[in-house]
């Protein structure tokens, strides 16, 4: 199994170009995170914020952006000349018992960025076509199988399907500011700092998660290796300025997206009185009122763009997480399904118990959520990418490391300032159940803190890293050849599906006339299922006599030969059989189905190769 960040598209995209053609070829990773960082969860913060503080929190998008730009260019450095992304080096940098925690929070957060995500979908198609909330989040599980389609046709088809839907994001929004024609000279003024309190800095700290995206650090470091280019020096040296070219511009698309939204709000809403405006149903329904069907029409066809395009890169980000982090492959449809669920579920909780106004307060509480998140991504990040003996000459300079702790900082320091007054007026209305507060929330948040300390104070204080191999696997260990291994009784599982052969001759061969074999078959039948070894029908007696022939055939050529059925499941049966019978080696074939086939009947070999503790040859 291939080690490398999401290996089903690693180094797939040649480079060897010429001229502007070898820069577009670099073209297409920044803009699969940009969907992100203009995903529905931007636009309930967006909107927030401009129906009730006007333009004022402009200032605050930029910084975001600018802060965005330089921590997505290190992950792309990252991953570009170490070859790992953002989990794989955490793993490596960081002990176990670190690693888990960080982990969760990464799960954690991508699964508030996908409830983002079909919250904002869900709204989309009910205010395009009238679909009821809760109809809509369950049709949105449905798009596991676009994700499965665009993986299967490589990289490049992924990227023009996300460009083509950013694009439709961007082509509504500039139709928006022609209808709505906000005064452009108050928008200027909004990029002025003012101080940030309370409400504010609910809203700032949302827009801040909203848009410098944990997630989209792990995909930015994992996609730029899709890329075939030469590792050299120069080679690394281009990669790397192409990349900020990507990031710089796709980035800045976003901006203009996000603050056309704040914009909007700001031009529509709080200029005509309406400053509590969270809910983007509300939004839409107020745009009708003020200027037309057109721009709810458009509103409604951007967010469905938006939705779809950022939940494929979230389950992206999802699969490198899992694999970086714990080095747990599993099959992408599955990776898909676990992260919609973990966001389809408290969206149908929040909608049965509060209703469908509570789903504009939830997604403002998904992006602050992420943003509580990323210093456990960030500061790992700038830890590696000021590594020099790791980073190969390609270590951050004193100037680009000063920007990169002070984002950091301003993060870690607005989460903190977040938290104490949350709790704070949690304490104040729970009454009877401070206690709770005391006994479960305090104790999570202290050690998430501790937590943080450890993963900034760690890199400085330890030599870990060295010692350990600048891989996420092992490296080859001296190899010696030693004395040869036999082995004494060989198990031969068979399914009389026509590559018994096969598998037997490689079987006789491993062992010789020196070694018993036990040949198995497991019966599937319904009967065999309920009664076991008191089954009598047809297919367990032929089954039976099939086995015999083999039997009586290797006999007959001077083997030493046993048979042995088991019955209903065939991982659970084999487990038995081999447990009983202390093979040394079990041969059998591979299954002989693929695609659709192995969703419905699974995998035998997949299923039991983790389960036994004695070698496994497949023949296929």
């Amino acid at each position: 199994m291939s080690s490398n960040s999401l290996s089903e598209i690693h180094a797939t995209v040649p480079t060897d170009k010429k001229g502007w053609r070898k820069v577009f070829a670099f073209i297409g990773p920044a803009y699969l995170v940009s969907v992100g960082y203009m995903d529905p969860g931007n636009w309930a913060t967006d909107i927030a914020g401009g129906s009730q503080f006007g333009y004022k929190l402009i200032w605050v998008l930029l910084m975001s952006n600018l802060i965005a730009v330089l921590l997505q260019s290190l992950s792309a450095r990252l991953g570009i000349v170490r070859g790992m992304d953002l989990a794989q080096a955490s793993k490596n940098a960081y002990p176990r018992w670190a690693n888990i925690p960080l982990y969760i929070l990464a799960e954690i957060a991508i699964a508030a960025c996908d409830l983002a995500e079909i919250v904002g979908m869900a709204i989309g198609l009910n205010l395009l076509f009238g679909l009821p909330l809760i109809w809509g989040i369950c049709i949105t599980a449905l798009d596991t199988i676009l994700l499965l389609f665009l993986l299967n046709k490589g990289i490049r088809i992924m990227e023009v399907f996300i460009v083509s839907l950013v694009f439709i994001i961007g082509f509504s929004f500039l139709i928006e500011m022609f209808i709505v024609a906000p005064v452009y000279g108050d928008v200027v003024k909004g990029f002025i700092p003012s101080r940030l309190n309370n409400d504010a800095l609910y809203i700032a700290i949302g827009i801040i998660g909203a848009t410098v995206m944990p997630h989209n650090l792990y995909l930015h470091s994992s996609l730029v290796q899709t890329r075939d280019f030469p590792k050299t020096f120069v080679g690394m040296k281009h990669a790397i300025r192409s990349n900020f070219i990507d990031t710089v511009i796709a980035l800045n698309l976003a901006f203009f997206v996000n603050a056309a939204i704040l914009v909007l709000a700001a031009a529509a809403f709080y200029a005509n009185g309406y400053f509590q405006v969270a809910e983007i149903q509300d939004a839409s329904r107020l745009l009708e009122n003020l200027f037309g069907q057109a721009a709810p029409t458009f509103f409604a066809i951007a967010l469905i763009a938006s939705g779809q395009s950022s939940t494929i890169t979230g389950t992206l980000a999802g699969q490198i997480v899992m694999e970086g982090h714990l080095n747990l492959r599993i099959r992408p449809w599955l990776r898909r399904l676990i992260t919609r669920l973990l966001a389809i579920i408290p969206a149908l909780l929040t909608i049965l118990y509060f209703g469908d106004e509570a789903l504009g307060s939830l997604l403002i509480l998904s992006q602050v959520v992420l943003s509580l998140q990323l210093g456990f991504a960030v500061i790992p990040l700038i830890h590696f990418n000021s590594d020099k003996k790791r980073m190969q000459g390609f270590a951050i300079q004193p100037w680009v490391k000063f920007l990169a702790w002070a984002s950091a900082a301003i993060i870690v320091y607005l989460n903190i300032q977040l938290v104490i007054e949350e709790i704070s007026g949690w304490l104040g209305a729970a009454g009877n159940y401070k206690l709770l507060i005391y006994a479960l929330v305090i104790p999570v948040v202290a050690g998430c803190v501790l937590l943080l300390g450890y993963v900034f104070v760690h890199p400085f204080l330890t030599a870990a890293e060295q010692k350990k191999h600048p891989l996420p696997h092992g490296q080859a260990e001296d190899f010696s050849v030693g004395a040869p291994i036999t082995y004494q009784h060989i198990g031969i599982a068979i399914d009389f599906s026509g590559n018994d052969q096969q598998v037997i001759k490689n079987a006789i061969h491993q062992g010789g006339k020196s070694a018993r074999y036990t040949i198995i078959h497991i019966v599937e039948s319904a009967a065999a299922r309920y009664l076991g070894k008191q089954v009598r029908d047809y297919e367990t007696q032929l089954d039976r006599e099939s086995l015999s022939k083999y039997q009586a055939s290797l006999i007959g050529l001077g083997y030493e030969v046993d048979i042995q059925i088991g019955y209903g499941g065939v991982v659970s049966e084999l487990l038995k059989i081999i447990t009983a019978q202390d093979f040394d080696l079990l041969v059998m074939g591979a299954h002989g189905h693929r695609g659709i086939k192995d969703l419905l009947f699974g995998t035998t070999v997949d299923a039991l190769r983790h389960r036994i503790k004695i070698p496994l040859l497949i023949i296929s």
